[in-house]
């Protein structure tokens, strides 16, 4: 008698200051569907505790209400911009607290082996990141923020470093912590100027 295929979630997360992008992938067996992908909104909340608060509480509720068994973020960066890496790395400590409350695992991945493990470029931009993950999951009507599809990427990333031996093989040592994996610090000032230069409204 054949076994039934295992069904379960990922919760992939881009943390930010601005806005933080979410999106919760359901797999099953070598299928995968897009169950919802959005952003937290924080560009309106000016004390930086609170926006830490709002990100928590936030995820919380993601992983209350959509049960994921695994939550992917994607790891800060190493870089000169000392106060910029300070608030990005404070938006995703909560959210991986928010997870680990929970008892989820929790895993990260930096930008680069985000954007090569979905798009095949590591220099890819957040619209060419956002044409592949509709065109993945087949979803037609794109997010008001791209941030939405920037966590959809960091979920679609996760599940194919789980599921792809060649993947695991390829994808070099992931270390959990700062800085992702060791191609990430080794480029980490230059990868966080370029970071900036694109994405100036992800920190506030």
């Amino acid at each position: 008698m054949a076994q039934p295929t295992e069904i379960y979630r990922i919760l992939g997360i881009d943390p930010g200051t601005n806005y933080t992008g979410y999106g919760v992938l359901e797999v099953e067996g070598r299928a995968v569907r897009a169950v919802v992908m959005g952003e937290i909104d924080l560009h309106k909340i000016a004390d930086p505790y609170e926006k830490l608060r709002y990100i928590f509480d936030s995820v919380s509720r993601l992983v209350r209400e959509y049960k994921p068994r695994e939550v992917a973020l994607e790891s800060p960066f190493f870089g000169q911009n000392v106060q910029s890496m300070l608030k990005l790395g404070r938006a995703q400590g909560v959210a991986m607290a928010a997870a680990l409350s929970q008892e989820v695992d929790v895993f990260e991945y930096a930008p680069s082996r985000i954007k090569q493990s979905v798009v095949g470029l590591g220099s890819a931009t957040k619209e060419q990141i956002a044409g592949v993950v509709m065109k993945t999951l087949h979803i037609e009507t794109p997010p008001k923020k791209l941030d939405a599809t920037d966590g959809m990427a960091v979920a679609l990333c996760h599940y194919y470093s789980v599921s792809s031996p060649i993947n695991r093989a390829l994808g070099g040592t992931k270390v959990k912590g700062l800085g992702g994996d060791k191609v990430a610090r080794k480029r980490g000032t230059q990868s966080w100027e370029q970071f900036l230069r694109e994405n100036p409204n992800r920190i506030k």
